[in-house]
């Protein structure tokens, strides 16, 4: 019989990913800052005529702000990461043999692969 397990995925901090993260980090900042740019000038457009709608463009530039702040707090802890590091990148199913005899415990135990600059480095089973 065939069952889904749960493995995560962490990336290994090299220059490389390091200078990835920061690039994708950078490039996701500036693109809510335009979404903020182009929701304020909805809101200026707006903003005499409807309350309603004016506040709703106000709710939506304050969800973008704090998206930045995230994304800033983000930046600033890739640029701390050491060369070596390993972060959860994301989760995969994958799918395991299972047999009468097997031992449950082992196939259940946390598994995860290890990428590093875009290669397989490591299969852990734990």
């Amino acid at each position: 019989m065939k069952i889904l397990h749960r493995v995560t995925v962490k990336q290994m901090i090299t220059e490389t990913s390091k200078q990835s993260l920061i690039k994708e980090f950078s490039s996701r900042k500036k693109l809510i800052d335009q979404e903020c740019d182009q929701l304020y000038f909805e809101y200026k457009k707006v903003e005499k005529t409807s309350k309603q709608l004016s506040t709703q463009f106000l709710k939506e530039i304050e969800k973008r702000r704090e998206k930045i702040k995230l994304v800033e707090f983000q930046l600033e802890q890739v640029h701390t990461l050491p060369i070596g590091s390993e972060i959860k990148e994301k989760e995969v199913d994958a799918i395991i043999d299972l047999n009468i005899g097997d031992n449950w415990d082992e196939l259940m135990k946390e598994k995860s692969i290890v990428i590093k600059d875009g290669i397989v480095d490591q299969i852990r089973l734990r």
